[in-house]
């Protein structure tokens, strides 16, 4: 107590001026109406933003929720969309056929000859391996084994990945595979000379797939090349999604593969 008595008496002078000077500016306010407006317009500023930066920070902390909640949203339009077809002469078709899991990456490497890409999604979420990955840009690639929790996906940057893909809008199919020189362009081959191409045409996954719907997108045509001796296209594909920054993806499980590849298996057995 003794202290702040001793504080007080120490700086009477300072503290008696700022008293007067409330006091003054308190009744300056008062008796003008422009002060009033600038103080008050002063004060809208401050609350203003004190309130948009307090709204900012929390906005932050929820963008986890929001980006979940997103996710999730897409996952069921995704399914929707993978599971309808529609076309003049006949009527949509509302068996499901195909469903989608929503997942985040939590490695991913591109450099390698072999690259893979490890997901927070496995068995205990229904997935399994075979299952196409594709984020909301394109395909990413195919799941090869899975834990409790957890899966690896072949990325499409893998010399062993050979995925079933086409020309947009035609029915011209060819193999996509990786020849390891850029992380951001891969090659579709097979695709017969005939074939009209031109740079920029998107390629898109193909029906031929059992792991793919079809019509994802892949990218576009950077370049081609005929290889003479085969009389086959060799075409560089631009890639829509950045293989160097991948977070969230999507699981895709065909409900008919396993009748599709017993069927197939049946008929090559006979």
């Amino acid at each position: 107590m003794q202290q702040i008595i001793n504080f007080i008496i120490r700086y009477k002078n300072l503290l008696l001026y700022i008293l007067l000077m409330i006091i003054s500016l308190a009744f300056t306010i008062q008796s003008h109406s422009y002060h009033q407006s600038r103080f008050f317009n002063s004060s809208s500023w401050v609350a203003g933003n004190i309130y948009g930066f307090s709204h900012s920070f929390n906005t932050y902390f929820d963008l986890d929720d929001e980006n979940e909640r997103l996710l999730k949203e897409n996952e069921r339009l995704r399914n929707k969309l993978f599971n309808t077809t529609t076309s003049p002469s006949v009527e949509v078709d509302s068996s499901v056929r195909y469903t989608v899991i929503s997942g985040q990456v939590i490695k991913n490497s591109y450099a390698d000859p072999r690259n893979y890409i490890t997901i927070n999604r496995g068995e205990n979420d229904s997935v399994s391996q075979d299952m196409g990955v594709i984020t909301d840009l394109g395909i990413l690639g195919i799941v090869e084994n899975t834990s409790n929790k957890f899966a690896t996906v072949q990325s499409i940057l893998n010399t062993k990945s050979n995925i079933n893909a086409k020309i947009k809008n035609t029915n011209h199919f060819g193999s996509l595979i990786w020849d390891t020189k850029t992380y951001n362009t891969v090659q579709l081959i097979d695709i017969p000379r005939l074939v009209p191409l031109n740079i920029g045409d998107t390629i898109v996954t193909g029906a031929m797939s059992s792991i793919f719907p079809e019509n994802i997108p892949i990218g576009t045509i950077k370049k081609f090349d005929l290889d003479i001796s085969k009389s086959f296209y060799r075409i560089d594909v631009n890639l829509f999604n950045d293989m160097t920054n991948i977070k969230n993806v999507y699981i895709i499980k065909n409900l008919d593969r396993k009748e599709i590849l017993d069927l197939e298996e049946a008929t090559s057995n006979e």
